[in-house]
C-alpha cells in the first residue's frame, strides 16, 4: 500500500510535550485506517519539536477527509495510575500522500489524558461546501461537543450571560492561561501584596494622615505617568484632559443645550469664558461639552470597615478654548437635582471647595469606569463574543479562524474575576464605594441603554459630537486602528463571501449573531444590535466591532488603570463623607477624611496594578502565530494588516515624543489581541 509521510508540530510552551503514545487514523472517502503508530526510537513529541513519521495504511482510503490523532498513556503509566493526566499541545499536522502535495491540518489545541483530536484540512469551508456525509457529521459533532463543554449561565440578573464555570481550576485547557502567564500573574500580585503587608497598610483601617504619607507609600511602583499625575492632579486642565485621554474617554459629549436640571448662568462662568461671549453663544459655537454621570443617581452604596460610603451623580460642564487652547471645567453640580443643597461649584470658588467637587467627579469616574466601561463593555461583552464563537462556529469556518485569536484567555480572566475580584467579600465588594451590589445596579441600568452604536467607534464619536475636539488621542488613535481592522476584515470577508446572499445563507454565522444578541444583549431589540446579518457590509461592520472591542477598546480603558489611580486622590474608589451641600466648609482635614481608608486604598491599588499589565505570554494586535488560515489570500491580508499597524505605531510614537504625557494605550504593539487581563 502507498505510504504517507506525517509531520507533527508540538507547541513550545511549558508542558506542551507528552510522554504518551501517539497514533493517527486517516479518514477518506473509502473508509478509515486503524490507528497507525507515530513512533521512533527514543522520546517523541517534546515541546517545540517538529517530527516526521512514515505510516503505511493497510487499505486505500481514497481522498483524505479527516485525520484522527490518538493519544494513550504507555502501559507502564497505566499500571502506575498517575494522579495527573498528561497533556499535549498540537500546533498542526501535515500529511503527505505518496507522490502528492502535502495537506496541512491546523490544530492549536490541547489534548488532555487519553483521547483523540479530529482534524480537517486547513482550507476554510462553509457548511454548504461539505458535500461528503463524513464531513457534515464531523461538523455537527464538533459543535455539539463544544456546546456541551462551554455552557451559558446567568451570573446576576440583568447582566450579559457568561461561561458556566465557578473556578479557573475547572476550565478546559484550551481556554486556560498558560503556565507561564499564570505564574507571572500570581508572582506580580504576591510581590505587591507582600510589600504593602510588610508596611502594615493592608490592615490599617483609619484615615490617611496626610497627602505626603500617601505619596511616600506609593513610591513602590512608580511610572512616568504616575509621576505626571501626582504633579498635575489638582490642575483644571488635567482634570478636563482625563475625559479625553484618561481611563474613561467615552462619556464626554458636545453640549448644544444645557440640561434643565443644570442651571448654570453667564455670571458663574464669565471668569473662564472671558469678555465678549456668553453661554448661549458658546453653546451655538459648539465649544461646550458635558459629562453626565446620571447613571449613578439612586445607586446603593457600600459599607467599608463598618462605615457607610457615599456616592454622587454629578454633571460637569467643560469649555474648549479657541485656537487649540486646553479643555477646561466651567461648572460642577454634584447631583441631578438642583437647589439650595446642591450648589454649582466653580473654578472661582475656594481652593478646597473646588478641589473637593472635582474629586467627587473623579470618584464618579472610578465607579462608571470600573463597573461599565471596563467590566461590562470591555470584559463581559467580549466574553459573549468568545463564548458564542466557540459554540456556533466550527474550526474550519473562516470566521472562526479570523476571530479565535481575539478570544484568547478571555474566558479565563473573566472566570478569575468572578472568582477573585467581583465575588462577595472580594476586592470590589470590600473596598469600593459601591460594592458588588452597586456595580450590579449600574450594569443592570446600563444594559437597558447600551446600544450597537456605542460599540462602533465611528458611530460613537459622531453620536457624542466629538469628532473635532483637539488633542483627543483616544479618538485619533482609535479611529486609525478601527480603519485598519475594518480594511483587514473587509478583505477577509471578500475572500470568502462572494455576495450578500452568501451572508444570509450562512446558517452558522446567523446562529452566532443570534446567540450574541439573545445571550449577551438578552434579546433586547432596543439595543440596535443585529439579531441577523443580511449583507457583506453589515458583516464587515459587525466583525470589525467584535475585534476592536476585544483588543483596542479594552487596552484603552484598562492599560492605564494603575497610571491614573496609583495617586489615589486622582481616582478615589470610595468616599467616606457625604458630598458638600454648601460652599465654604471644605478644608484639607475634611478632604482627607472624605478619601477612602488606608486598607481599602491599598486593596484597590494592588488590584489595578495587577490588572494594568499583561503578565507575559503576549500576542499583540495583528500577531497570529497560530496559523489557522492555510490559503495564500488570507495570509496576504494578514501581512497587509500587520504593515498598516506598524505604520500607525510609528505615527503614534512620533507624536508621543512631543507630549508631556504620552498616550501609549492604543499603540498597536501594546494592544493585546484579546481581553486577557
Amino acid at each position: 500500500m502507498a505510504k504517507f509521510r506525517v509531520r507533527v508540530s508540538t507547541g513550545e510552551g511549558f508542558g506542551a510535550g507528552t510522554w504518551d503514545k501517539m497514533s493517527v487514523s486517516i479518514v477518506g472517502t473509502r473508509g478509515e485506517t486503524p490507528p497507525l503508530p507515530l513512533d521512533h526510537l527514543g522520546k517523541e513529541f517534546n515541546a517545540g519539536a517538529e517530527e516526521d513519521f512514515e505510516v503505511t495504511p493497510p487499505q486505500d482510503v481514497g481522498q483524505v477527509l479527516l485525520v484522527r490523532v490518538h493519544k494513550a498513556p504507555p502501559a507502564l503509566s497505566r499500571a502506575l495510575a498517575p494522579l495527573a493526566r498528561d497533556a499535549w499541545f498540537c500546533r498542526w499536522l501535515q500529511l503527505t500522500p505518496h507522490g502528492a502535495a502535502p495537506l496541512c491540518f491546523p490544530c492549536y489545541q490541547w489534548l488532555e489524558g487519553e483521547g483523540s483530536l479530529v482534524l480537517r484540512e486547513g482550507t476554510a469551508k462553509f457548511s454548504w461546501e461539505d458535500h461528503h456525509p463524513t464531513l457534515q457529521q464531523h461538523r455537527r459533532e464538533e459543535l455539539q461537543a463544544r456546546r456541551e463543554t462551554y455552557r451559558w449561565k446567568t451570573y446576576l440578573p440583568g447582566w450579559p450571560r457568561c461561561l458556566d464555570e465557578e473556578t479557573v481550576k475547572n476550565l478546559n485547557l484550551n481556554i486556560k492561561y498558560s503556565v507561564a502567564k499564570s505564574t507571572t500573574f500570581y508572582l506580580r500580585g504576591g510581590s505587591a501584596l507582600a510589600e504593602l503587608k510588610l508596611k502594615g497598610l493592608l490592615d490599617r483601617k483609619g484615615l490617611w494622615k496626610s497627602l505626603e504619607e500617601m505619596r511616600r507609600v506609593f513610591n513602590f511602583r512608580k511610572t512616568p505617568a504616575v509621576e505626571y499625575v501626582f504633579e498635575h492632579w489638582q490642575e483644571d486642565a488635567f482634570f478636563a484632559y482625563q475625559f479625553l485621554n484618561g481611563l474613561n474617554p467615552v462619556l464626554i459629549r458636545r453640549c448644544h443645550h444645557l440640561p434643565k436640571n443644570f442651571p448654570v448662568t453667564d455670571a458663574m462662568v464669565a471668569p473662564v469664558l472671558g469678555p465678549g461671549t456668553s453661554l448661549q453663544a458658546e453653546l451655538e459655537k459648539g465649544s461646550l461639552f458635558l459629562v453626565d454621570h446620571s447613571l449613578l443617581a439612586g445607586v446603593h452604596t457600600n459599607v467599608i470597615n463598618g462605615r457607610p460610603q457615599f456616592s454622587t451623580a454629578p454633571m460637569t460642564l467643560l469649555y474648549q478654548r479657541p485656537g487649540r487652547g486646553p479643555l477646561l471645567p466651567l461648572a460642577i453640580q454634584l447631583s441631578q437635582t438642583p437647589g439650595a443643597n446642591s450648589p454649582i461649584f466653580l473654578p472661582s470658588d475656594d481652593k478646597w471647595d473646588w478641589l473637593l467637587a472635582k474629586t467627587w467627579v473623579r470618584n464618579a469616574e472610578f465607579s462608571i469606569h470600573e463597573a461599565l466601561t471596563h467590566l461590562l463593555q470591555a470584559h463581559l461583552v467580549p466574553e459573549v463574543f468568545a463564548l458564542a464563537t466557540l459554540r456556533q462556529l466550527p474550526h474550519c469556518h473562516p470566521l472562526f479562524k479570523l476571530l479565535i485569536p481575539h478570544t484568547r484567555y478571555t474566558l479565563h480572566i473573566n472566570t478569575l474575576a468572578r472568582e477573585r475580584l467581583i465575588a462577595p467579600g472580594e476586592v470590589v465588594d470590600r473596598s469600593t464605594g459601591l460594592g458588588i451590589g452597586g456595580f450590579s445596579e449600574l450594569i443592570q441600568k446600563n444594559m437597558e441603554q447600551l446600544n450597537y452604536s456605542a460599540l462602533c467607534l465611528p458611530d460613537d464619536i459622531r453620536a457624542r459630537g466629538v469628532g473635532d475636539i483637539p488633542d483627543y488621542y483616544y479618538r485619533d488613535d482609535g479611529m486609525q486602528i478601527w480603519g485598519a481592522v475594518e480594511c483587514f476584515v473587509s478583505e477577509m470577508i471578500s475572500i470568502y463571501y462572494p455576495s450578500d446572499e452568501s451572508v444570509r445563507d450562512d446558517s452558522e454565522l446567523q446562529a452566532w449573531v443570534w446567540e450574541i444578541f439573545s445571550e449577551g444583549f438578552l434579546g433586547r431589540e432596543s439595543s440596535g444590535l443585529p439579531s441577523t446579518l443580511g449583507t457583506r457590509e453589515a458583516l464587515i461592520q459587525y466583525v470589525t466591532m467584535v475585534i476592536f472591542n476585544c483588543s483596542a477598546k479594552h487596552s484603552a480603558v484598562s492599560a492605564g488603570q494603575f497610571d491614573f489611580s496609583a495617586w489615589m486622590p486622582n481616582l478615589p474608589p470610595s468616599m467616606q463623607l457625604p458630598p458638600p451641600t454648601s460652599k465654604g466648609q471644605a478644608s484639607l482635614e475634611g478632604f482627607l477624611a472624605t478619601l477612602p481608608p488606608v486598607n481599602a486604598t491599598c486593596d484597590v491599588v494592588i488590584a489595578l496594578w495587577l490588572l494594568s499589565k499583561e503578565p507575559g505570554d503576549r500576542r499583540p494586535l495583528g500577531t497570529y502565530p497560530d496559523e489557522h488560515f492555510t490559503e495564500e489570500a488570507p495570509r496576504r491580508s494578514i501581512a497587509a494588516f500587520q504593515s498598516r499597524l506598524a505604520e500607525i505605531s510609528r505615527d503614534i510614537q512620533e507624536r508621543n515624543r512631543s507630549l508631556a504625557l504620552p498616550y501609549p494605550y492604543l499603540d498597536p504593539p501594546l494592544i493585546e489581541n484579546s481581553v486577557s487581563i
